[in-house]
């Protein structure tokens, strides 16, 4: 059995736990049989969690949201979690105690997550996609039941084995955060109770939890239930992986607009982006392994970065938004028309060059001073004279050039360029 929904690609017809494999999704797993029969066998119910930390997802949570979708169009069935009661509560970090955000906050993340969420799965056929909040079952229970019904199950000497509260114990943790363990433990065992939810996975350092909810269905007397984790995404470098110099790369177009979404996927790495091709695309093994020969064979080309880009920008923004950011990228280089680009759009590019605000036009020469494409009057001429200077892709070879209004793009902009591949933009305010 599989999704209805005509827009999700095909599922691969090989065995779904070695094509994960074969990507590196799974690191750490329960029973290795029990799992491969869960996964290659029929429609299992599996879930995954979101905690609603901030008002949006970010590219550091689209490893499980396309695990999510993977296993759906194999014919399993989702169950996608957004923590209403975990959100309040945060799981522990080994550094400091978190800051613990107002309920109606979470409220209102929830419900914005609960809508991202939304476009990645299928809502219809047998194994349709369902949203879940644990503020759900968690807000019903009082204080005695969790403790009697829950704490009950936890050897407490087990919970301070655990890593990341070790390393709290000298500095400090609160019961607020020791006991979120048992609340994510406590929602597979209530999802498999209203649900049937037989599989949760999520990220690595999400082990110790998982774990810990696979063995509590276990002493409830339910399951069994199985669980396998995502490696963590990171650099070759080691770096966090989702992070530019402007802050965290979001999905919420708001957050972080289509055009710098796709530009992150076109700069990555060539040392990243085969291990990114395997985890985020869905693409053929066939088709991968091409573009990681194109990689290291014509790796200028950038062919598998921009392969990714417009594939995960489809996935979440949309075609029409990323033929827009293609379009951008072209034209900001000379490629393309800069007319057709839409003001949004044309606005993000020239934000992520570089983009500064005039309420007057100088002429060309002050206008690459301005915009930082040069570092003087004298530069900016000299570069002009050379046959470097570009508005709007329109070379200008006149040291004294100047624009008029009837220049500026929807009114407002200007694209300026520095030989081929130095621009930046001019925005006039009025």
């Amino acid at each position: 059995m599989t999704v209805t929904d005509s827009s999700l690609p095909s599922p691969n017809r090989e065995s779904l736990t070695d094509d994960l494999r074969w990507r590196g999704i799974i690191q750490d797993s329960t029973d290795p049989d029990e799992l491969r029969a869960l996964l290659d066998g029929g429609a299992a119910t599996y879930y995954v969690g979101f905690d609603p930390t901030a008002p949006s997802l970010h590219v550091g949570h689209l490893m499980q949201v396309v695990t999510a979708r993977r296993l759906q169009l194999a014919g399993h069935r989702p169950l996608l979690l957004v923590g209403g009661a975990t959100g309040q509560i945060g799981d522990p970090k080994e550094s400091a105690e978190r800051t613990l955000n107002p309920p109606e906050v979470v409220s209102g993340w929830v419900r914005r997550i609960h809508d991202q969420l939304a476009p990645f799965v299928s809502y219809t056929g047998e194994n349709a996609a369902r949203l879940v909040n644990n503020l759900d079952w968690t807000g019903e229970m009082s204080v005695v039941e969790f403790l009697r019904d829950v704490g009950k199950h936890f050897p407490v000497n087990r919970m301070l084995a655990r890593e990341v509260v070790k390393a709290r114990l000298e500095t400090g943790i609160s019961f607020t955060e020791f006991s979120y363990q048992l609340l994510q433990a406590n929602d597979f065992f209530e999802l498999h109770r209203r649900h049937g939810c037989q599989l949760q996975f999520g990220g690595s350092d999400q082990w110790g939890n998982i774990a810990a909810g696979v063995d509590y269905v276990r002493r409830r007397g339910a399951g069994p239930v199985q669980a396998f984790t995502t490696p963590l995404v990171t650099r070759a470098d080691g770096t966090k992986f989702g992070k530019t110099e402007g802050g965290a790369v979001w999905l919420d177009p708001a957050m972080t607009s289509p055009y710098a979404f796709y530009q992150f996927w076109v700069n990555v790495d060539d040392k990243d982006v085969d291990r990114y091709l395997r985890y985020f695309s869905f693409r053929s093994r066939e088709e991968i392994e091409a573009l990681e020969r194109a990689t290291a064979e014509r790796p200028a080309a950038r062919e598998a970065q921009r392969a990714l880009a417009e594939e995960l920008t489809t996935l979440v923004h949309g075609e029409d938004e990323t033929a827009q950011a293609v379009a951008a990228s072209r034209a900001l280089f000379g490629r393309g028309s800069l007319g057709e680009l839409a003001e949004g759009t044309l606005r993000a590019a020239l934000a992520e060059a570089g983009l500064v605000q005039l309420t007057e036009l100088p002429d060309v020469a002050g206008l690459l001073r301005e915009s930082g494409l040069v570092t003087s009057m004298k530069e900016a001429r000299r570069v002009i004279a050379e046959g470097g200077a570009y508005v709007n892709n329109d070379r200008v070879t006149e040291t004294d050039a100047v624009v008029g209004p009837e220049a500026l793009l929807h009114g407002r902009f200007l694209v300026l360029r520095r030989g081929k591949r130095s621009f930046a933009g001019v925005e006039l305010r009025k």
